[in-house]
């Protein structure tokens, strides 16, 4: 290898490195989330049992049926399932979720959360052929 080869490859390693190092560093997705208005859909046995809008300030809602009792937090633009009854409490190690199309679920009571954002470009058809 001469000087010049190892120029070369020095120079596209440098280039490949510039376009992927951004890929590394997101940025901040939780300044991105209150610009834009989320909602979670909290639904019972199948049916809508209350609609909340996610925002910094706590929300406690205790949502109780002939099944059991579920705690959901909504807290700094998210939610989670804070506390349950049900025996495996599964629906405790979903965690914190912030994004659209996130859900929580418990089974044996039969809730879940899901997290609704704006409506995004790609969730329409781009033609329509008759």
């Amino acid at each position: 290898m001469k000087r010049g080869d190892i120029l070369i490859i020095t120079i596209i390693a440098a280039v490949a490195l510039f376009f992927l190092v951004p890929r590394w560093f997101p940025g901040d997705n939780s300044e991105n989330n209150h610009n834009e208005l989320l909602t979670a859909d909290i639904t019972l046995n199948g049916k809508l049992f209350k609609t909340v809008e996610l925002t910094k300030e706590e929300q406690i809602i205790e949502i109780k049926s002939e099944n059991g009792t579920n705690v959901v937090k909504v807290h700094d633009y998210g939610v989670e399932m804070y506390d349950t009854d049900c025996p495996d409490k599964i629906c405790l190690t979903f965690g914190f979720i912030d994004q659209p199309k996130e859900s929580i679920i418990c089974l044996p009571h039969r809730v879940m959360v899901e997290i609704n954002g704006v409506k995004d470009v790609g969730d329409e058809p781009d033609v329509i052929v008759n």
